[in-house]
């Protein structure tokens, strides 16, 4: 069994990580910590652009995505078209079977509209369970997060410790903006959710992701019916973590 990474190793990630070149970083984080690093993609822009550099700089990260069962079809296309491009496997992890029939046939396939606890449920059983799963016993998360998609990430630093997962949390992206991570994607010829083109953003399952309007917040598609301060699933709670 990995043992929990210590104070001193977390200190070592922050200093591999004080480059502006994000590939000799995450290259870095792969040599030292090898099997040990996951990235976790939702097909969006920023997870795209990171998939591609673990592939073409053949690093030693497994990359997978949580597979709600209730994804938009261009996601799908998406991921059908990384594969094919890269040619390299991406881990798919699934909710509990069980879990997930029990809250259907209790509240309905669509019971998240209804309140914010039963939203917070299907949350934890589609993503935040397999989620879990997937960083057991590993030492350091990758993510796409960026400080433009929602104002309580502006104080994120790019090193985080999970205490919720018992893992740090690197965000290589977390400065860029918009238009630096379009033009990383067009440069590099990289697939894309073509959802993007249409106003959405911030792409989640389909039932709960809408297109933002024109002067609209980045995390206004996200489960729009509910208070803007309530509009986390649960992936990333950030008011649990230390920062580094």
């Amino acid at each position: 069994m990995t043992q929990t990474i210590t104070q001193s190793e977390i200190q070592r990630i922050s200093q591999l990580t004080q480059t502006p070149d994000i590939i000799q970083n995450l290259r870095d984080i792969s040599e030292r910590y090898p099997g040990d690093v996951v990235f976790s993609t939702s097909f969006s822009w920023e997870d795209q652009a990171v998939t591609h550099v673990i592939f073409t700089e053949a690093l030693n990260v497994q990359v997978f995505t949580l597979d709600t069962g209730r994804m938009f079809p261009e996601t799908y296309s998406t991921w059908s078209r990384t594969l094919e491009k890269y040619n390299q496997p991406i881990t798919a992890y699934y909710p509990d079977g069980s879990a997930l029939q029990q809250f259907v046939a209790e509240k309905g396939p669509n019971s998240f509209y209804e309140s914010v606890d039963n939203r917070k449920q299907c949350c934890f059983i589609r993503k935040v369970e397999p989620l879990q799963r997937a960083l057991k016993n590993k030492k350091v998360w990758i993510t796409g997060i960026r400080a433009e998609h929602s104002p309580n990430r502006n104080d994120l630093q790019q090193i985080e410790w999970d205490a919720s997962n018992n893992i740090v949390k690197y965000h290589p992206l977390l400065h860029w903006t918009t238009n630096e991570v379009r033009a990383f994607i067009n440069t590099n010829n990289i697939p894309y959710n073509p959802l993007h083109d249409r106003g959405f953003v911030s792409i989640g399952c389909a039932p709960c992701t809408r297109a933002i309007k024109p002067g609209e917040d980045f995390r206004a598609g996200r489960w729009w019916w509910e208070d803007a301060a309530q509009k986390e699933c649960g992936l990333h709670v950030h008011e649990e973590n230390v920062k580094m």
